[in-house]
């Protein structure tokens, strides 16, 4: 495995770009399941997770051309030979089981094993059986495996989501595209990764009314002859990347110019950091955020919500950033009930965090020390190259390979700016360690 070694206290200056969205890319492959014509998509980040999915779709028997560097991928889903997504690929990626929605959208069946992912807490999958079974499907679950059947195709029905789940509601959509009527999604997800699933079916010929909103609703093809058509989309961009960079520039910016960076995906952070005092420059037209050097913040006490409100994928980061504010910051958790792993690493490099139940008590302006550290999840990964960032001396992260599940060769942008950060096989450190060591 590979392991980041950081020098700290390096300033980040230039220009970075965001890539692909994870979070869009991964639905938006999977739309490509409901037609047998070819999909394009562009804007795809080169990232594990995506490698993840094509595994499950050549088991599936999804061909597909993956132009990695021009982050063009073609997919052609014409001949499915499996209804099945195995536990060995699913338990690697929680997203996977985004293509139980289409596969019984257009053949009536579709077995998935139930979901893994990171280790941030319950992320139960009931709001998707019930939606599905309000649809028609009959769900069973042996084994692990979640078996899903409708032989007659579904019906589209109303669904009241309990909580506005973004997987969830994606999946449902997807499937409803085949149903026999109308369905509409009430207290959906709001998240500009479903505007961006819906904005592709809509090419696909699907028609979707109420995108952006908590309400939607899909009117069904109901035909077994027709499938929906192949098209070429554009994956929209990370907004968590961008908000990754974003907090790095607050922090050790000397003027940081970020591309591909979407106000409107980002408003709640920007408020917050506008509200510590950093003067963010924003070009609408462009998709162009400016960061100007950084200056020293103030407290403040954040609470993740649902989109628009502030996101559950940058609360390790913002909590790193308010290590680095003067005062007491707090920051509370609605999302998921186990995403603080990062505060005892953080802790390990000085910082002075507490956690009380949901929340985290942050006491500011800290230096943190550089120390040998443990990724625990894809965002703990990003807060704990900020952290290091920010560190008197070296730090240490190992198990980095969360980190390239989500962001696309965060280390290359990072080191064009002017950090110093190097990628290592870990026995090659291990080994590079002891040596200056005996030389010491």
């Amino acid at each position: 495995m590979d392991v980041f070694v950081i020098e700290g206290n390096y300033p980040l200056k230039g220009e970075v770009y965001v890539s692909g969205a994870k979070n869009a890319a991964l639905p938006l492959m999977c739309a490509a399941l409901l037609s047998k014509e070819p999909v394009k998509l562009e804007n795809v980040p080169k990232l594990t997770d995506i490698d993840v999915l094509l595994k499950v779709f050549t088991t599936l028997g999804i061909t597909y051309d993956w132009q990695k560097e021009e982050g063009s991928l073609l997919l052609n889903a014409a001949n499915i030979t499996s209804f099945t997504a195995p536990y060995e690929l699913v338990s690697k990626m929680r997203a996977s089981i985004l293509v139980l929605g289409p596969l019984l959208a257009r053949f009536g069946k579709g077995v998935v094993s139930l979901p893994g992912g990171c280790a941030i807490g319950s992320r139960p999958v009931d709001i998707l059986i019930d939606g599905l079974e309000k649809l028609g499907v009959t769900i069973e679950l042996k084994e692990g495996y979640i078996h899903a059947t409708a032989p007659n195709g579904l019906i589209g029905a109303d669904i009241h989501l309990r909580k506005p789940a973004v997987t969830g509601t994606e999946n449902l959509m997807m499937a409803a595209t085949y149903a026999q009527g109308k369905t509409t999604l009430y207290n959906a997800a709001k998240e500009p990764e479903i505007t961006d699933l819906a904005r592709m079916l809509q090419k696909m010929g699907v028609r979707i009314e109420g995108v952006g909103t908590s309400t939607l609703t899909i009117y069904g093809q109901n035909t077994q002859q027709k499938t929906l058509a192949g098209c070429t989309h554009t994956v929209m961009p990370d907004r968590i990347e961008a908000g990754t960079f974003m907090i790095a520039a607050a922090l050790k910016g000397e003027g940081v110019t970020i591309y591909n960076a979407r106000e409107e995906d980002n408003t709640a952070l920007l408020a917050y950091l506008k509200q510590s005092g950093v003067a963010v420059e924003i070009s609408e037209k462009e998709e162009v955020v400016y960061i100007p050097p950084a200056v020293e913040g103030t407290a403040l006490d954040v609470t993740t919500e649902p989109f628009p409100g502030f996101p559950t994928d940058l609360q390790a980061q913002m909590m790193l950033y308010l290590t680095q504010c003067a005062g007491k910051s707090t920051i509370t958790e609605n999302i998921y009930e186990n995403r603080f792993m990062h505060v005892l690493e953080l802790n390990r490099m000085a910082a002075n965090l507490t956690i009380d139940g949901q929340t985290v008590h942050i006491n500011g302006k800290v230096s943190l020390k550089g120390a040998p550290v443990m990724a625990t999840d894809l965002r703990a990964s990003a807060c704990l190259v900020l952290a290091a960032l920010c560190a008197d001396g070296q730090t240490v992260i190992r198990r980095i390979y969360h980190l390239d599940r989500g962001y696309d060769h965060l280390e290359e942008k990072l080191t064009k700016l002017g950090a110093h950060v190097r990628r290592m096989d870990e026995k090659t450190f291990e080994k590079e360690a002891a040596t200056q060591q005996s030389i010491a």
